[in-house]
């Protein structure tokens, strides 16, 4: 059924927090969409069952214009660029996972004199570059799209070298009064809905360091020495 509106009725699924696996809760209901939260690290999500298809996921993506060159989607990405290069020593070595079509991010790190690495399951499947670890490793505008964030995440710790970086860019849910109407809610790849506190509950867990330098960027330190 396609509702024209919020409906705050409960559903009788019941999911495990797919970013904590934590037991979440219902959260509401909106445009025949059910969502759920989680009350240990505030994390919201799409029912499961109502994703996309693979298909359909990968059509979506073609229709985005990431141009490496676009000086305004540059300054968009410099909302993490900046605060992780002032962290980086020179000549790091970083990935770029979920770089999507136009790897415009690796681009501007490049610029700045790191070797970046290239991974994306849709536009640069060689796995290749996941063998390997990393002084830094970036993710931005992709954990929302991650169907299973607790995998996803494990293999992302997995590619820091101790001391390293991982910085990921998602813009952040806030207010659930907002949620019905919000933009990032209505782009039908994204299924999982951060919060600044979901990131620094998942530090904690790994015992990592976690900054937030400015507005949906989030940096998360490995322990132990300075990267080589």
């Amino acid at each position: 059924m396609t509702r024209s509106g919020p409906d705050i009725a409960r559903t009788t699924a019941i999911y495990a927090c797919p970013v904590c696996t934590a037991a979440a809760e219902h959260f509401l209901s909106v445009a025949g969409e059910d969502y759920f939260r989680c009350p240990t690290c505030e994390a919201r999500f799409l029912d499961p069952a109502q994703r996309l298809s693979g298909e359909a996921e990968y059509a979506y993506y073609l229709q985005h214009e990431n141009d490496p060159g676009d000086a305004r989607y540059r300054r968009f990405l410099s909302k993490l660029a900046d605060p992780l290069n002032a962290r980086l020593a020179p000549s790091s070595r970083g990935l770029d996972y979920g770089c999507g079509p136009g790897p415009a991010l690796a681009a501007m790190l490049r610029d700045a004199g790191h070797d970046v690495a290239l991974f994306d399951p849709f536009f640069a499947p060689d796995p290749a570059p996941l063998s390997a670890l990393y002084d830094f490793v970036t993710c931005t505008e992709v954990a929302e799209h991650f169907h299973y964030p607790d995998r996803e995440f494990a293999r992302l710790r997995g590619l820091v070298r101790p001391g390293g970086w991982l910085a990921i860019m998602t813009c952040f849910q806030t207010e659930d009064a907002h949620f019905a109407n919000w933009h990032y809610r209505k782009d039908p790849t994204h299924v999982v809905f951060y919060r600044e506190q979901t990131f620094r509950h998942l530090a904690h867990v790994w015992g990592w360091a976690c900054e937030v330098p400015g507005k949906d960027v989030v940096l998360m330190q490995a322990p132990g020495g300075a990267p080589a």
